[in-house]
C-alpha cells in the first residue's frame, strides 16, 4: 500500500495512492479520514493524483539518521567503518517533500546529495527486540541527506551541516509492504547517474538500526530513520534537479535553487 501525504484546495489530508506509477495517468489518491497510523478509514472521495500537491509523507517529530552505513562509501570519504553505528539527528524543519526546492545554504561551497532508503515508524516504541521490528516499522520512503560537506569537515559535528533547512527531502509516499533487505538506491543529477547501490549492502540492517536506535529513545509515530547512503557523492550546483529512486518506492525529485 502507497500512503501519501497531500493538499488539495487547502486541506491536508492522508490518501491511498493507487494505480501504476509507470503511467503517472492512471494515478489517483483515496481519501483517508484522519491518520494512516492506526486503523485506516477510507472516506470514499477518490482524486486524481495529478491535481492534488503531494506534502512530506509525514511530519517526522525526529529523523534518526546513521552515516557510514555502506563500507564503500565510508571508504570514499577516508573513513572506516564504525563498531557501532554512527547515529545523528535531522530536525523537523529540514524536511521538505517531493518538488519541493532545495536551499543551497550561503555558508557552504559544496553541497552533496545522499541517496538513502528511509523506514517511517508507525507505533510508539522503546527497546524494541530484534524479532519484534516489523511490528513497529509502518513503511518505507525515499529520501535525501543533503549535506554541507565543507561544513560538515570544517565543523567537526554534524548539525549545521546535515540540519539546514531544506536538508531532508522525503516522498514521494509511503510504501507499506516492502521487504528491505535487497533494494536498488540511486541518486541521479540532471539524469546523470552517480549514486547506485543495494540496501544488501548496508553494514547493519533496519533491524539492526531499530534495535539500536530504540535501546536509547523512544521513537513515535511518523519518526524516521534514514539508513545510509552508497559510495558516489558528489558536488551538485545551483539549477541541478536530483532524483532519488528508491525500487519498490518510486522517485524523489527537487532541485537546487539559491537560497532567498
Amino acid at each position: 500500500m502507497r500512503i501519501a501525504r497531500f493538499s488539495s484546495e487547502g486541506s491536508v489530508s492522508f490518501g491511498v495512492v493507487e494505480g501504476d506509477p509507470a503511467q503517472p495517468e492512471t494515478l489517483t489518491v483515496q481519501v483517508l479520514a484522519g491518520h494512516p497510523f492506526g486503523d485506516i478509514q477510507v472516506t470514499g472521495q477518490v482524486l486524481p493524483l495529478a491535481d492534488v500537491r503531494l506534502l512530506p509523507p509525514m511530519l517526522p517529530s525526529k529523523i534518526v539518521a546513521v552515516g557510514r552505513n555502506y563500507a564503500a562509501h565510508a571508504a570514499e570519504m577516508g573513513n572506516e567503518v564504525p563498531e557501532v553505528p554512527l547515529t545523528f539527528f535531522k530536525p523537523s524543519t529540514s524536511v521538505v517533500g517531493p518538488t519541493e526546492n532545495i536551499a543551497y545554504p550561503p555558508f557552504s561551497q559544496d553541497v552533496q546529495p545522499e541517496a538513502e532508503l528511509a523506514v517511517v515508524i508507525g507505533r510508539m516504541c522503546r527497546e524494541v527486540p530484534h524479532a519484534r521490528v516489523p511490528e513497529v516499522v509502518f513503511g518505507y520512503t525515499c529520501a535525501n541527506d543533503v549535506t554541507a560537506r565543507d561544513v560538515q569537515q570544517r565543523e567537526g559535528q554534524w548539525a549545521r551541516a546535515k540540519g539546514f533547512d531544506t536538508s531532508c527531502p522525503l516522498g514521494p509516499w509511503i510504501e507499506t509492504d516492502l521487504d528491505p533487505s535487497d533494494l536498488a538506491v540511486t541518486c541521479t543529477v540532471n539524469g546523470e547517474l552517480r549514486q547506485a547501490g543495494r540496501t544488501s549492502q548496508m553494514v547493519r540492517s533496519v533491524a539492526d538500526l531499530v534495535v539500536h536506535i530504540s535501546e536509547a529513545m523512544t521513537l513515535l509515530p511518523g519518526d524516521v530513520i534514514l539508513t545510509g547512503t552508497p559510495a558516489g557523492v558528489a558536488p551538485v550546483q545551483i539549477g541541478d534537479e536530483i532524483s532519488v529512486t528508491v525500487e519498490g518506492i518510486g522517485t524523489l525529485t527537487n532541485r537546487v535553487v539559491k537560497r532567498g
